[in-house]
């Protein structure tokens, strides 16, 4: 209504000197963004004598852009008699800004002539909108013809690098800008510390830093998020204590950085203390990508009724905030919850399916995994490599091939190349040989190792491991050797599985080297897991007393696994003595545990030492020490049947034990005669080693779609 009684109160009188009342009035409709007024005022213009000047027409094309109004703007253009490089200046504009990219590009390869402007705007535009190599075609085009870089062509073109995450471009941008006489203003400064941060070059967005004489909240946002997506975050949050020491306010963008920080860091004290900031501020209250880092920050450090305290305050969410909170349930293991929230959301993206998928995996639920994905698939979402990862670890999980095989046929389909890059997808490749490895299918987990484009240390080891846990001890100590050729150090998964080689392989001696050479060689202190490895080769060598003596020299205290690995050693080599003293740590460790009492019973047994045995047998039940019964499983046309000692269930149980009656007669035919009290042992040996044995009958019926 405004604008309508200017337009009235200046167009009256048509007889004006000149057209700056009518530009006045389109600045009106600009601020307005009415199309409406701006076709009145058109229409006052076509009977003004004004309607040819090219000064108001080319304002006219502006401001239709400036509405939304492109159809209106071009029929502008293409009727005017006279144009002039703002003319042309002002179509390609209004092109680019409504999102007509290649109209825009075909639009300026006809200009007559261009000026700065008319780069400046093709560099900015096609950084905009994510078209980064071409916008940065154009800065170098821009600058090759001698036009005068400006604020707004470094600023673009530091964008389209940081875009591409091209350091070598940023560099070379970066010396252009130190020649110009925009080397210290403030705004290239920030331009140039968040383009060296999302490149992942800390030490130069540092440097920019320090550099600066002036600088503003923009400039202490960009390192401190350069801090927290590029680690350590910790130094994010000292960044941001010496911005509040000088005196610089934090705005939401600085609160949101440093607590994602606090969330990677799980430092929830400080996470806390910045939530209590944003409470007091209205302003910052109600700010969605706040709220959003502040329920990541508490999902992430498992404070879920906490994060479900702010997203329900949030005065509005979005799939991020949703998706968090799924994220949040199935880290604390509540994924009833999680598919309650996933279910619920009005909208979802693959990052809401892989939460929901990675949560059912880490939780052990692999088969409502495997489910999901179908359901993800049949909803025409595309997964990611991450929710490959997360479906090949189902399967590998449940150690079932056939599905490991279905999900890498879906892994070809999708074109994953195994390679480093702008969009690395190496982890699809190792999650497919560890879960080939996992299923025992050694062939297919080195043929996708040997078809990696690129590898890292995460491949190397599943390889090294993969080999071990299968029994190629030779094999894995080869690859071994060629992962230190190709100059990729080990670490101390890489150890371990190389440990596991010798001790399957019966390689004592060069198990010793290996271990005594983590420290001298690769500067890796043995941990625990690597002298459970050791105690295992040497107790499986018979060497039990020097596995003893390196049990007692460990840095660390010796936990239930590593004097049970000596304990079994000593049943196998029948040492009595050593056993019992491995029994007797075992048990001050853990005295509940029925395995060490029902080993050291059969080790009496064996010896026919009955009293030993009986007296074991009387300290369980006076220590109330339950022996879990023995089960074992067998898999037959995806379904697997579980049995348990004396087991009675099953529904084939009479021609089980038929069979079983059949196989004994033609034993005794042959001469097999049992020994009452060898038969007692070896039950009672079969029933400890399964105490941590699935004893639920299920069904396993997941085709992948």
């Amino acid at each position: 209504m405004a604008t309508q009684r200017l337009v009235k109160h200046i167009v009256g009188d048509l007889s004006s000197l000149n057209s700056s009342p009518l530009a006045k009035l389109l600045d009106s409709c600009v601020r307005s963004k009415s199309a409406q007024d701006t076709r009145r005022v058109h229409a006052r213009i076509i009977k003004s004598k004004f309607s040819s000047e090219v000064f108001i027409q080319n304002r006219l094309i502006d401001v239709y852009a400036k509405c939304g109004c492109l159809d209106d703007a071009r029929k502008v253009f293409d009727r005017m008699p006279e144009r002039n490089v703002f003319t042309w200046n002002s179509i390609v504009t209004a092109l680019l800004k409504l999102g007509f990219i290649d109209d825009a590009s075909r639009m300026f390869d006809s200009m007559p002539e261009r000026d700065q402007c008319s780069w400046n705007s093709m560099v900015s535009g096609f950084a905009q909108h994510d078209r980064f190599n071409e916008a940065l075609d154009y800065f170098v085009k821009m600058h090759g013809e001698d036009f005068v870089l400006n604020e707004y062509s470094f600023g673009s073109a530091l964008s389209a690098s940081a875009g591409l995450m091209d350091l070598k471009m940023g560099i070379q941008i970066h010396a252009l800008l130190l020649k110009s006489r925009y080397s210290s203003d403030v705004y290239m400064g920030s331009a140039l510390i968040d383009m060296y941060g999302k490149c992942g070059c800390v030490s130069c967005a540092q440097l920019v830093f320090d550099g600066m004489r002036d600088r503003n909240i923009v400039s202490w946002n960009s390192l401190i998020t350069c801090y927290e997506q590029n680690g350590p975050a910790s130094e994010a949050l000292e960044v941001f204590v010496r911005m509040m020491d000088y005196g610089i306010e934090p705005d939401e963008v600085t609160l949101a950085s440093v607590v994602s920080a606090c969330a990677s860091l799980a430092a929830i004290k400080e996470g806390m203390e910045i939530h209590a900031r944003v409470v007091k501020c209205d302003k910052l209250r109600g700010d969605l990508v706040l709220g959003n880092a502040l329920v990541d920050m508490y999902a992430k450090c498992g404070k879920i009724i906490e994060a479900r305290c702010v997203f329900d305050r949030m005065p509005t969410r979005n799939v991020v905030s949703e998706t968090s909170m799924v994220s949040g349930y199935a880290k604390a293991s509540s994924v009833k919850a999680a598919r309650a929230m996933f279910t619920k959301m009005m909208e979802r993206n693959v990052v809401s399916w892989n939460a929901l998928i990675a949560g059912y995996t880490q939780n052990g639920e692999n088969e409502e995994a495997l489910g999901l994905f179908r359901l993800l698939k049949r909803e025409s979402i595309c997964p990611t490599h991450y929710t490959f990862g997360n479906l090949l670890s189902a399967c590998a999980n449940l150690a079932d091939l056939q599905l490991g095989r279905q999900s890498h046929a879906h892994v070809v389909k999708q074109g994953f190349r195994f390679q480093s890059g702008e969009e690395p997808d190496i982890f699809v490749g190792n999650s497919l040989i560890d879960m080939y490895m996992k299923c025992g299918s050694v062939e297919d987990g080195c043929q996708i190792f040997e078809t990696m484009l690129d590898r890292d240390w995460v491949s190397w080891n599943a390889m090294i491991v993969g080999y071990a846990q299968n029994g190629y001890g030779m094999e894995a100590l080869r690859l071994f050797k060629k992962m230190l050729v190709s100059g990729e150090k080990p670490d101390h998964v890489t150890m371990i599985g190389v440990l596991c080689a010798c001790s399957h392989g019966g390689f004592v001696e060069e198990g010793r080297n290996y271990f005594f050479s983590m420290s001298k060689d690769h500067g890796l202190a043995p941990l625990k897991d690597h002298y459970s490895c050791m105690v295992d080769l040497l107790g499986r060598a018979g060497c039990l007393d020097e596995a003893k003596d390196l049990i007692e020299a460990m840095p660390m205290q010796p936990d239930g696994v590593i004097w049970g690995s000596l304990l079994a050693a000593c049943k196998v080599h029948r040492n009595i003595t050593l056993g019992e003293y491995a029994a007797e740590k075992l048990l001050e460790i853990d005295p509940v545990n029925s395995g060490p009492y029902v080993l050291l019973s059969n080790m009496y047994a064996e010896l026919g030492r009955w009293g030993d045995v009986i007296r074991v047998r009387k300290l369980m039940r006076k220590r109330g020490v339950i022996k879990q019964p023995g089960c074992s499983w067998i898999e037959i046309q995806g379904h697997v049947n579980v049995f348990m000692v004396k087991d009675k269930r099953h529904p084939l149980k009479n021609e089980i034990y038929l069979s079983l009656k059949t196989l004994t007669k033609h034993m005794k035919r042959l001469g097999y005669v049992p020994n009452a009290s060898e038969y007692e042992a070896y039950e009672e040996q079969n029933n400890s080693n399964s105490i941590s044995c699935c004893q639920v009958d299920f069904q396993v019926d997941v085709a992948i779609g």
